[in-house]
């Protein structure tokens, strides 16, 4: 996978819960540490919390267990309870990078039979510039974006 200058890469997916979009868009937002892998942390303590502060412009952060808290990114749109965009901050290094932002956004559609399909897209992957070929292969692994959606169906089920 390579960075060409003009072509975006993103990684896409999607799941569908049985629930109501409004109670998809809380789960997810509001609820994110029940779903999270607590391996996936850059931060100087074990994971206690993820944060997304429910706001455009707002702050998506993890709370250590010692209180420390690690930004990795804020909220770009809030539009309950139909979509949300993340900027994801966190370089290939798996550090803070306040000057990358890569693009998470999720939808949240109404289904038959009181279902939602979330639509998960993150996407400018070639920000990463050199790396974005890794970076993709990270995000669109088995434990990348797929089980993280995983633990989020089994959560909602």
């Amino acid at each position: 996978m390579s960075a060409e200058s003009g072509t975006e890469i993103m990684v896409h997916r999607q799941v569908s819960v049985p629930l109501t979009p409004q109670r998809a868009f809380t789960l997810f937002t509001a609820r994110m540490t029940e779903f999270w892998p607590s391996e996936h942390s850059i931060g100087s303590s074990a994971l206690a919390e993820v944060v997304v502060e429910p706001r455009e412009g707002g702050r998506w952060f993890e709370r250590g267990a010692d209180g420390s808290e690690c930004d990795w990114g804020r909220v770009a749109e809030w539009t309950p309870p139909g979509r949300v965009v993340l900027l994801w901050q966190i370089g290939a290094d798996w550090k803070f990078d306040p000057d990358l932002e890569t693009e998470v956004e999720v939808t949240f559609t109404e289904e038959p039979g009181g279902r939602t399909l979330l639509e998960l897209r993150h996407r400018h992957l070639e920000r990463y510039g050199d790396q974005a070929g890794a970076m993709y292969a990270v995000f669109d692994s088995p434990g990348g974006w797929d089980g993280t959606l995983a633990a989020f169906v089994a959560l909602a089920a």
